[in-house]
């Protein structure tokens, strides 16, 4: 009840207890109370620690108590001395025993045997219990003497060892400490041990209340010194706590099972003689130690004669202690009889054999459970099999052995090939798959071993505490029979290499039998994720119906084994191997029994062999990683800690995924020429699964820490192309200095001038041509990140104990990692198990590729980069609509403006506003972009190195608006300059015409007879034909614009030298004719270059890039030309010198320069461009000339003139009249140009919103919804378009889908009724405004034309004619606007309703087309092989890339000999051998391994899976032929592989690819 442990008597603690990690972690907590002590003693013992033992408590008060003390007090000095409150530590230790399952017995006997504490070997009564199952896990090592000079050792199974057992009792009360003297006799001269709990000791004086009648066992074993050892073999000692009287069954046990007794008796009696006299035949000697103590001493001694004969006692056999006598000859003494035992023992036994005499004895074993007989007779059907290992396992376990190697190879080529020689790819890749497939076909044929069988059943029939035992006995025995077949094979191995004909061959086959003699329950896991992974495979390759399969189960069974605390192997070491599929349903299986809840920081340990990683985990989370010999880690184990409820939230995880690791620079893979490549390939695995990264450097060899440096250094390097940035703490380990921190702060400091050297050579082996230190690549702090551990032991083994400071300090680094954790949490969101299992698929793949840092793919990197893009997309369109806002208020206030006003700055007014607008919305994208980094979304460090792209997009899209804007604005005051003269001449005309209406009107009334309409009508006809003669000519003549343009091309050639002016003046001047489709000549062509290329095929792929680039540069120049058409002004000459400044723009960048052009394909196509241009800009002359020709002009008013002429004439009110032509004529137009200006942004706007927004979120989503459809509408010239005129197909695609989302006319008319609505509440506020006013009419009006000056652009000539002769009053002109304004609204409305959505985008000045199209379309890049296109977010990135690419041929691309289509994928050569040559190249060949020496700023990356381009090859497949009819070649040969795959293979190749399942 004082310790608190009533409660679990029956519901005992757990190892899972015991691991799991909470608050207590980030502690050192002293215990305070009775019931803090078992908790005490096991965090401790965890840590092997060897203060476990220490019982005293620490009281708050005293701890915390400042107060003076008073010296004088007599109690003062005894107080101290008060241990009423403590627990003797053997009670602690027999409460705790007796609480724990025998799984956490098992754990606490193991660490007190390395912290060579004494082991309870029987339990105290009342339920004295046998403890073997508790031992069953300690192996020991040792050198006897005989083996000193050969330097072998044993290693076995502490339980299996026999050995002589030396016992010592007590009878009586004997004031000599029985344990005290045992601790001497077991320690060595040169370092005391306390083996054995004794009185001096913390809280050892406390009488004991429940360990009275417990037997402790210790041992001693040699280290082969004979100088320095104190016995020459093994021995036993066991430890009878309390007197033997009151527990003669314990001593009866100890007589049966001992070489000797040594019995200490201070004073025996008449009882006791008697007892012993029973011992009568024994065949233990036994010994008594008597501790003098005067007239007690003789009577002891007259007793000890009687017993002499009956027992066989001499004289040697009795020690007598004096108090005057030297307690070192004393030890020497007893010493020296045990050695004389040890050397020539009667008796030896094992600690299974003491088992069975305790059973004769009714002493209960711990074995004795029923769950446990059942566990170990289902295990022990599998060992009795077992003779020789590496015969059971090519038996037994066929699955892993060559076939696994095999597959692990073939996995590993297929993203290599390295062994492709003159294949193509596809088919050296197909023919790789069909191998793979075999392989895996021969393993699924392979039918269950019985040792697998029994193994199955083992782990599924049997009950979890059942199953527990089952694996742990098969654990101890495999560990036992390997640990055998390994000493035979060593000491073989030692025979051949000693004698003076060894064989190397046979040196190297026993080499391969050592490396192979290891065997453990993970090999019989690892065959049971073979079965899995080959059944799998039939499966996905239809062989096997699903319904059939009877592996399917077997992930849920591992995962409860992972839950249970059982390590998993993620790394298969022997094939250097992750069976991917296996490991990812074995972690989703634990996913799903979690329940979702898997959040995890992943810790890893990296280092060289055998320098202590295991134990360094084991140490510091009381783990089970494999520590003994011939058991070294092989791969990678991965073991979870559960996290405590109260302290997930501080962790932000739920287990912590503790990753141990193979030894890095292993000497039995040192010999293979890949070995360098796979410590690479483990240290990046496993970095990159990382959040902490333990690098374990064993300070005596720096040879192997600069080799073990480098690799990590790589690993880091390469994580930093991942975005993932884990923490690495550098742990030196052997280092006992007190002062090492300070003593190594130079070494701290080579240590980072070592670092920073190795990872720009790592950065050189990696292809990165850029300077990068080790502080670029991870957070590094030297004088925080660094770790200094003592030597794991206190001395020299076997017999040392766990140096404390190694058991410290492992507790401090294990305590700074959670502090680290924790403060990490708030920057960094955990891993869950998807995620975790997405990082090894994709770390993996990008692992078997030779170039990892362009082969890294992770579909979470992908999410995180897409939702960026799709926000980013969300926030440039934002501020393009703000400006594309701004810029139509521009435009109309431009209009509204007068000469003056504009020549007085209009336009650096403009320019100042722009730039206030296109800074704010620059920053506001910035901001964005950083909130958005600063935000607690998933994954974000994960893109943090695309953070500048975005920057730099948001920069370069205000440039762009900057000039769109600007330009837009200088094009409207230009039109507005033109237009000026026209209205200046025009007004003069329209004043003219009205004297002539105002004098025929006085004329009209003068006459005495009144006139009707038709005299009216005659009168006026007459007037206004005399009155045009009359007016003075307009001044308007036509140009010629041919002549111009050709001017303006002859000027720029002038430039270009003679020849081009030759070439020049040859060609006919530009005129009204029809042109004929530009096309590439041969004299285009270099002659030179050709003559080198020799190829007829290339001087076919030059013409056809220059034709490509021909037809781009023209569209270009196309769309400049309907640009400025668009606006409906005059031709400027400035229209034809931008045209040409563009065309020589594009002559001088890089695209161009590379193509082995003639100055006449310069001459001939700016001459065509140009050709084209004039006569676009002379019929837009013409346009315009008519358009605003006065007399035309005044025509068009003529009605109005009538009409107002003939109100005035008959004196009638047309105050009502005149307001509705006002709207009519007036208002209406500008109304219907206002609509036209804003629907085209609204309608980007409402497409954005939508719910089909999705699709152009961003590149990758846009190209995953195109492939998508063209694959489930199967139209061959659809997939013509999109491979060959991507631009044409992505413009045709979404001015389908605008129509196709207006299909319904009513949508449109929602956002056109909404644009008017907006405007005519501006106007109605303006009208109303007005409506008591007394002011004159023109007042008015052009009070509204002002207000409404940034809204709408009302016809000056309009409101001229509204004007004249109107005596209407303000206001009531006012009211009656307002009256016809919703008619006119609805005219407006139903006169666009009539028009089609295609007439109605035609009319519109901005083209949501076109906006959306430069928002998908992005940089419009291609891959240079492929011609897919670019994919990354924003305008401004560094790299281009593509979620999937497609086969060559595709693209035009074919044999230059048999002139037949290429089926090879660019994403496959960049790994394969194969060479290219094409123009960037001058014709020569080049490795694709290598293309970005020629393409740096393009990522092609392997492909994702085997899977990944199967919707391009299904493409292939299904149009072959029409594709080669198509491109005049011959059929692809197509791989065998292709022809197999479905629509369904293509659909899920790219949800794969486009990270869409």
């Amino acid at each position: 009840m004082k310790l608190g442990l009533h409660k679990r008597s029956s519901r005992k603690l757990t190892m899972r207890e015991i691991l799991e990690v909470n608050s207590e972690s980030l502690t050192t907590m002293t215990p305070q109370t009775t019931e803090d002590l078992p908790w005490h003693f096991l965090r401790k013992l965890m840590a092997l620690s060897g203060t476990a033992r220490n019982t005293g408590l620490i009281h708050q008060d005293e701890e915390d108590s400042d107060e003076e003390v008073d010296m004088d007090d007599d109690g003062f000095f005894l107080r101290g001395m008060d241990s009423g409150g403590s627990i003797n530590p053997l009670d602690v230790l027999c409460a705790v025993l007796l609480c724990s399952d025998s799984f956490l017995q098992q754990e606490i006997f193991l660490k007190m045997s390395m912290c060579q504490f004494a082991l309870p070997l029987i339990l105290p009564p009342p339920k004295c219990t046998f403890m073997l199952w508790a031992m069953r896990d300690i192996v020991r090592k040792w050198r006897p003497h005989f083996l000193a000079e050969k330097r072998g050792f044993r290693e076995e199974s502490l339980v299996r060892t026999s050995m002589p057992t030396i016992s010592f009792v007590r009878m009586g009360t004997s004031s000599l400490s029985k344990s005290r003297l045992l601790n001497e006799v077991l320690s060595s001269p040169q370092q005391h041990h306390d083996f054995f709990v004794h009185r001096d000791m913390e809280c050892g004086s406390v009488p004991r209340e429940i360990s009275n009648g417990l037997i402790e066992i210790s041992w001693y074993f040699p280290g082969g010194r004979e100088s320095s050892d104190l016995f020459p073999e093994p021995v036993a000692v066991t430890n009878l706590r309390g007197d033997t009287e009151s527990h003669w069954l314990q001593f009866s046990f100890l007589t049966e099972v001992s070489s000797a007794v040594f019995i200490i008796t201070e004073n025996m009696s008449e009882k006791q003689y008697d007892m012993l006299a029973t011992l009568q035949g024994s065949a233990s000697k036994y010994y008594f130690i008597l501790n003098v103590d005067g007239e007690k001493s003789k009577e002891t001694l007259r007793f000890l004669n009687k017993l002499a004969p009956l027992l066989s006692v001499t004289k040697s056999q009795i020690f007598v202690k004096e108090k005057n006598k030297n307690t070192t000859e004393f030890v020497n003494k007893i010493r020296s009889t045990i050695r004389n035992i040890v050397s020539s023992p009667q008796k030896v036994i094992s600690i299974e054999e003491m088992a069975t005499v305790s059973q004769e004895l009714r002493i209960q074993t711990d074995e004795d459970r029923k769950d446990c007989q059942n566990g170990i007779l289902h295990a022990n059907e599998i060992i009795e099999e077992i003779e020789d290992v590496v015969s059971y396992k090519k038996k037994m376990l066929k699955l892993q052995g060559d076939l696994w190697r095999n597959l692990a190879k073939v996995e590993k080529e297929l993203c290599r090939m390295k062994k492709q020689a003159d294949t193509p790819a596809e088919d050296y890749k197909a023919h790789l798959r069909e191998k793979l497939i075999s392989l895996r076909s021969q393993q699924n044929q392979c039918d269950l071993t019985n040792g697998i069988t029994k193994f199955i059943n083992g782990i599924q029939q049997l009950q979890p505490a059942e199953k527990c035992y089952f694996l742990k006995w098969l654990k101890f025995n495999l560990d036992c029979v390997a640990r055998a077949n390994l000493s035979k094979l060593r000491d073989k191995y030692k025979e051949h290499y000693h004698t003076t004909e060894n064989d190397p061959r046979q040196l190297a086959q026993l080499d391969e039998l050592i490396s192979s003699s290891s065997l453990g329950v993970e090999h019989f896991m690892r065959e049971l994720g073979q079965f899995y992974e080959a059944e799998y495979t039939m499966v996905k390759e239809g062989k096997i119906i699903e319904k059939h399969r009877q592996f399917i189960h077997l992930p849920g069974i591992a995962a409860d084994l992972m839950l249970e605390g059982f390590p998993m192997e993620l790394i298969d070491g022997d094939a250097s191997n992750i069976p991917l599929q296996w490991i990812t349903d074995v972690l989703n299986e634990l996913h799903a029994k979690l329940r979702g809840k898997s959040r995890m920081k992943v810790l890893t340990v990296l280092g060289v062999q055998s320098t202590g990683k295991s134990t360094l985990l084991n140490t510091m989370f009381g783990l089970q990683f494999a520590v003994s010999s011939g058991r070294c880690t092989r791969g990678a184990f991965m073991t979870l800690l559960r996290v405590s409820e109260n302290f997930q939230q501080e962790l932000s995880c739920d287990f912590i995924l503790v990753i141990d690791t193979e030894g890095l620079k292993a000497p039995e893979l040192a010999k293979l020429e890949d070995s360098y490549e796979h410590d690479n390939e483990l240290a990046t695995l496993v970095i990159g699964l990382s959040d902490v990264t333990l690098v374990n450097l064993a300070m005596e060899n720096a040879t192997e820490m600069k080799d073990i440096l480098q690799i990590v250094v790589h690993a880091f390097l390469r994580m930093e192309e991942t975005g993932h940035k884990p923490n690495c703490q550098f742990v030196h380990q052997n280092v006992s200095d007190v002062s090492a921190h300070d003593q190594n702060m130079r070494d701290r400091k080579f240590l980072l001038e070592q670092l920073n050297e190795m990872t720009g050579a790592a950065a050189r082996m990696e292809k990165q041509f850029r300077e990068v230190s080790f502080s670029d690549i991870m957070e590094y702090n030297p004088e925080k990140h660094n770790w200094y551990i003592p030597g794991l032991w206190h001395g020299v083994p076997p017999m040392a104990p766990v140096n404390m400071g190694y058991s410290e300090c492992v507790s401090d680094l294990k305590r700074s990692l959670f502090e680290f954790m924790r403060t990490c949490s708030q920057s960094r969101c955990s891993k869950d198990i998807p995620q975790f299992v997405e990082w090894v698929r994709s770390l993996w793949n990008a692992v078997k590729h030779e170039n990892f840092i362009f082969s890294f793919r992770n579909s979470l990197v992908a999410d995180a980069y897409n939702q960026l893009s799709v926000k980013y997309s969300e926030w440039e369109w934002d501020f393009q609509k703000e400006m594309h806002l701004w810029v139509s208020k521009a435009d109309t206030t431009i209009q509204n403006q007068s000469l003056e006003d504009i020549e007085a700055g209009a336009l650096d007014k403009l320019r100042l506003e722009a730039n206030q607008k296109l800074h704010n919305g620059q920053q506001k994208i910035i901001q964005c972009i950083q909130n958005y980094f600063e935000s607690d979304r998933e994954s974000l460090h994960l893109i943090e190195k695309y953070r500048e792209d975005f920057i730099r997009s948001a920069k370069s899209l205000r440039e762009q608006l900057e000039i769109y804007s600007i330009s837009k604005c200088q094009q409207a005051i230009l039109i507005r300059k033109g237009q000026s003269k026209i209205d200046s001449l025009q007004a003069r005309y329209m004043k003219t015409m009205e004297g002539k209406v105002n004098k025929l009107l006085e004329e009209c009334k003068r006459k005495q007879c009144k006139l009707n309409i038709k005299g009216l009508n005659r009168e006026f006809e007459k007037m206004w034909k005399e009155s045009l003669l009359e007016l003075p000519p307009s001044n308007l003549t036509r140009r010629d614009i041919y002549a111009d343009v050709h001017f303006q091309l002859r000027k720029d050639l002038e430039s270009r030298g003679g020849l081009a002016n030759q070439i020049f003046q040859k060609l006919p001047c530009f005129s009204a004719c029809h042109r004929s489709p530009f096309v590439v000549k041969d004299c285009y062509l270099e002659k030179s270059l050709m003559k080198a290329l020799k190829d007829l095929f290339f001087k076919d792929v030059i013409k056809q890039e220059l034709q490509e680039y021909a037809n781009s540069l023209i569209c270009v120049c196309s769309n400049y030309v309907t640009e400025k058409i668009s606006t409906k002004g005059d031709y400027d000459e400035t229209y034809c010198r931008e045209l040409l400044r563009l065309v020589n723009k594009r002559f001088l960048g890089k695209d161009f320069q590379k193509l082995p052009a003639t100055i006449y394909f310069e001459v001939d196509v700016k001459y065509f461009i140009l050709g084209d241009a004039a006569d676009a800009f002379q019929k837009m002359h013409i346009k315009f000339f008519e358009v605003n020709n006065p007399h035309r002009r005044l025509e068009k008013l003529k009605p109005q003139y009538f009409s107002t002429f003939k109100d005035l004439y008959y004196e009638k009110d047309a105050c009502q009249k005149r307001a509705k032509d006002f709207c009519h004529l007036c208002l209406k137009p500008a109304l219907v140009d206002h609509l036209y200006k804003r629907l085209g942004i609204e309608i980007v706007d409402d497409l954005l919103s939508s719910g089909q927004s999705i699709q152009y979120g961003s590149r990758s989503f846009f190209q995953f919804t195109v492939q998508k459809t063209l694959l489930e509408e199967g139209n061959f010239d659809n997939y013509v378009k999109y491979i060959n005129n991507y631009e044409e197909f992505v413009k045709s695609w979404i001015q389908a889908h605008l129509l196709d989302h207006y299909s319904q006319r009513e949508d449109l008319a929602v956002l056109e009724r909404e644009i008017l609505s907006t405007a005519m509440k501006k106007a109605k506020e303006v009208l109303e405004k007005y409506e008591n006013q007394t002011g004159t009419l023109v007042e008015f009006l052009e009070y509204f034309c002002q207000e409404m000056s940034e809204e709408l652009v009302l016809s000056k000539d309009t409101l001229d004619v509204i004007l004249f002769n109107n005596t209407a009053k303000a206001g009531s002109f006012s009211t009656e606007i307002q009256a016809c304004i919703p008619t006119m609204i609805e005219d407006i409305l139903s006169g666009n309703f009539m028009m089609s959505v295609e007439e109605i985008l035609s009319n519109i000045p901005l083209k949501p087309q076109d906006e959306i199209f430069k928002r998908v379309f992005g940089c419009g890049k291609q891959c240079p092989f492929c011609k897919v296109p670019c994919e990354a977010g924003g305008s401004s990135h560094q790299e281009h890339f593509a979620s999937v690419h497609r086969p060559e041929g595709l693209g035009q691309y074919r044999d230059i000999k048999t002139n037949v289509l290429v089926y090879s994928l660019c994403s496959s050569s960049v790994s394969s051998n194969a060479l290219f040559r094409n123009l960037d190249t001058a014709g020569k060949l080049h490795p694709y391994k290598n293309y970005r020496e020629y393409y740096p700023d393009w990522r092609i990356q392997p492909d994702v899976s085997i899977a990944a381009s199967d919707y391009w090859k299904f493409v292939f497949k299904e149009f072959n032929q029409r594709f080669a009819k198509k491109y005049k070649a011959l059929p692809a040969d197509l791989p065998e592989d292709w022809k197999r795959l479905t629509k369904q293979h293509a659909l899920e190749s790219i949800q794969e690819a486009f990270n869409m399942k």
